[in-house]
């Protein structure tokens, strides 16, 4: 029975090793279990092969003169071509040392001279297996993003002609629309805009969870100010007011997503603070270095029961929508997540809560 499984076509394995009786002898152990083989006898042609034609697995030879097998996969990790392609290392290096450093390279995995023909199979043939898995599992994410990211904005262009017709009903027809009429068409609108916030929030958290960005020195003051322009109708409509403080630390972060956790804290304020609510921002070095910004409320505070399940991840965010938070409260923390932050939140009943984010100081 042939090794490979998971494709119909033949798994490729790059065999790179200086001795031809040692590439002679992988190859026909390889070979005759049904993978399709390259060879190599040196770390240059090893790379020239791998970013032409990338196998599925690598053998890669330690000791080889000019650029040794460490060398080989500094370069193929860092070469986003062959990232992603499992290296086991074969030597006869068996020092502890040897195989701590060839997994801190990115090897998945190591195998000591002399070699059990079995044993080698069986390695290759799981971590081909394993790896034809994950690149599946990435094209498929892949796949269901985009129809995701389609979907969303199917659903957004109805949502939109629907609030843009109610406001123009509403506009050119309010004196002889029935006050009745007028507030049913209110209703549908926000339920309209509520459809838009969720399919937003969707999009957002997708893009949370498969970027990568850069993190930069923040203009906090200006995040918040884009923030606030945001929410200015927001604000108008709950007649807000929202109290900042003079002078903000240097945190860095990614300010698209620092802005979007301020638009999170300052709108839940807003809608379950205080009548009228009344926001106080504020921001703290910590005594870890750490910058601590907060938007304090003086809304009714929450029970320790809800504080808990705030900033759940997604499998509970039933229980944190019933409370009218929506999914904003489980991005915010994927968000300090991916920028190595914290969130919390400090409440008591009565007395109004305080919900804060944290993000490394410059």
């Amino acid at each position: 029975m042939n090794e490979h499984s998971v494709s119909h076509l033949p798994a490729t394995v790059l065999i790179v090793d200086d001795t031809p009786a040692n590439l002679r002898l992988l190859a026909s152990l390889l070979g005759n279990a049904g993978y399709q083989v390259r060879p190599a006898r040196d770390g240059r042609m090893a790379l020239s092969v791998a970013q032409s034609h990338p196998p599925d697995l690598i053998l890669l030879d330690i000791m080889m003169p000019e650029m040794d097998g460490y060398e080989v996969c500094r370069h193929l990790k860092a070469d986003e071509r062959t990232r992603e392609i499992p290296v086991i290392f074969i030597s006869a290096l068996d020092d502890v040392h040897d195989k701590l450093k060839s997994f801190q390279l990115g090897a998945v995995d190591y195998v000591a001279k002399p070699f059990q023909a079995e044993e080698v199979l069986a390695r290759v043939r799981s971590h081909i297996t394993l790896y034809k898995l994950q690149r599946d599992l990435r094209e498929q994410i892949a796949e269901l993003d985009a129809f995701a990211h389609t979907v969303a904005h199917d659903l957004k262009n109805p949502l939109a002609l629907i609030i843009g017709l109610i406001d123009f009903v509403m506009l050119q027809f309010a004196d002889e629309v029935p006050e009745e009429v007028l507030g049913f068409l209110k209703k549908i609108q926000n339920t309209a805009y509520r459809g838009v916030n969720i399919i937003d929030e969707l999009l957002l958290l997708a893009s949370v969870r498969k970027q990568d960005v850069q993190l930069q020195p923040l203009d906090m003051a200006e995040i918040v100010a884009k923030a606030q322009d945001r929410l200015v109708l927001m604000t108008d409509n709950y007649r807000g007011e929202i109290v900042l403080p003079e002078v903000w630390p240097t945190a860095v972060g990614y300010a698209p997503w620092v802005e979007e956790v301020w638009v999170n804290y300052m709108s839940n304020a807003l809608k379950y603070g205080g009548q009228p609510p009344r926001l106080e921002l504020g921001t703290a070095v910590q005594p870890d270095g750490m910058v601590r910004c907060w938007v304090r409320d003086n809304g009714p505070g929450l029970s320790p029961e809800k504080q808990a399940v705030l900033f759940t991840e997604f499998v509970r965010l039933n229980e944190i929508r019933a409370e009218g938070f929506g999914l904003g409260l489980s991005i915010v923390r994927r968000i300090m997540d991916k920028l190595g932050g914290r969130v919390g939140v400090h409440s008591v009943e009565e007395e109004g809560s305080e919900f804060y984010f944290e993000l490394p100081s410059e």
